[in-house]
């Protein structure tokens, strides 16, 4: 078996502990939007920063029968990085849910990331204009915060405290400086 998550043209494959698993078809546009968007404020944060922020069609390999595909990431050990892909965990994983992948992203992959110690994980959610923010804590993730943005109906009805507690921005917690504004991640999305 080629240790490669692209197997051929029109097929792409992640490696799950030894067992091939297909990957959804080809990204819709609003996720391939939302992707860019991340990419692109990870790339401007650790532009001048030690660490290196990627995008989607990176293999990630964790041993040799693990390995997948993230939607980004954000790698700080620099001899993790080699011509054909990342070879150790990255610090920062993100993933956006698509139909044919959420449960993976949700159960398969995040306890994969959990346990070759992926100290954070967001977990992206188009449909919710929400982002899971996952923290390592003594091995296991913590729901660390979830955060959304909140259709225009919903913020009429809510009193001034829980419009207070509905965040639309978050802090990362490995990288303290990082502040994700949820209006960033889903520009020109379009939500019906």
């Amino acid at each position: 078996m080629k240790n490669t998550a692209y197997q051929d043209d029109f097929f792409r494959y992640e490696c799950y502990n030894g067992k091939l698993v297909a990957m959804s078809p080809r990204p819709s546009i609003d996720h391939s939007r939302v992707v860019g968007n991340i990419y692109r404020l990870l790339y401007g944060f650790f532009r001048d920063r030690s660490c290196e922020a990627f995008s989607d069609g990176i293999d990630v390999h964790f041993d040799e029968k693990t390995w997948v595909v993230p939607d980004g990431m954000v790698v700080c050990r620099h001899d993790f990085i080699k011509r054909d892909g990342i070879y150790g965990p990255p610090d920062l994983i993100v993933e956006v849910l698509s139909p044919g992948t959420a449960k993976n992203d949700k159960g398969v992959k995040k306890e994969i990331y959990e346990s070759f110690g992926v100290a954070e994980y967001w977990i992206v959610d188009i449909n919710n204009r929400s982002v899971d923010v996952n923290c390592l804590q003594d091995g296991r993730y913590v729901l660390e915060e979830v955060c959304s943005i909140y259709p225009e109906y919903l913020l009429k009805k809510m009193s001034e405290q829980e419009k207070e507690k509905a965040k639309d921005e978050f802090y990362s917690r490995r990288f303290p400086e990082l502040k994700v504004s949820l209006k960033d991640v889903f520009e020109d999305v379009v939500f019906c």
